[in-house]
């Protein structure tokens, strides 16, 4: 249980971090300016703030457990991640770190809808909302895939919680989202504020988490790679 306990605040971080990055960061805003604009009352704001939020965990939550079932399953791998699983997360936390870094140019978006016919479909209603934060959730950047692939999945294996911080961590990337659905139903000038000073945090959150992943990645890879004693 100490250990699951040690799992939940990395997960809510690498959710919210994950939110403030400037892909997936642009992407929510500008679903929830389209849905803001057509809401009539900071209740309804709410609601469709949490719709989105779930729609966004469940996914997450889905995946997790989907790609952790398929591993489990298949014997070789049970015992792959049984008795490798330290040795192949230094590596994984290490390329983590760099890509969070931007050190190697990579650039793509794995969308299974556009952007056109996902804002069309959160304009629908409180249950468009949930169903475009499943899609969004889906859509995965460099910075993105590296924290979830990179880090919260092997996270989740290693503390085999498959579900819940996965869930944990959907509700991190949900959760800056909500807060800026709440100031478009306020008044704009607040979510345009407060926009400006995410957009200067997350450039340093992303830096210092980078740097310990690779530190971490690191000593992983020296105690269970290279057996030093540290």
């Amino acid at each position: 249980m100490e250990a699951l306990l040690l799992g939940w605040g990395p997960a809510l971080w690498l959710g919210i971090l994950t939110s403030i990055s400037p892909c997936p960061l642009a992407t929510n805003l500008a679903a929830m300016s389209y849905i803001g604009k057509e809401l009539g009352s900071p209740r309804r704001a709410l609601l469709t703030g949490v719709s989105y939020t779930l729609g966004r965990t469940l996914a997450y939550a889905a995946l997790a457990a989907l790609l952790s079932a398929s591993v489990f399953v298949i014997p070789d791998a049970s015992f792959f991640l049984e008795m490798y699983m330290n040795k192949a997360l230094g590596p994984l936390l290490i390329l983590a770190g760099i890509l969070l870094l931007e050190v190697i140019p990579l650039r793509f978006s794995a969308s299974c809808v556009s952007n056109k016919a996902a804002l069309s479909l959160g304009a629908s209603g409180l249950l468009g909302a949930g169903l475009l934060g499943m899609l969004f959730a889906l859509s995965f950047c460099p910075v993105s895939a590296a924290l979830f692939f990179g880090s919260l999945l092997p996270l989740a294996l290693r503390h085999g919680s498959p579900v819940a911080l996965p869930s944990l961590y959907g509700i991190g990337t949900g959760l800056p989202v909500f807060v800026f659905a709440v100031l478009l139903a306020l008044g704009a000038q607040w979510a345009t504020r407060a926009f400006h000073r995410v957009v200067g945090v997350e450039k340093w959150a992303r830096r210092v988490t980078a740097a310990v992943f690779i530190l971490v990645g690191t000593r992983f890879c020296l105690i269970y790679i290279f057996e030093v004693q540290l």
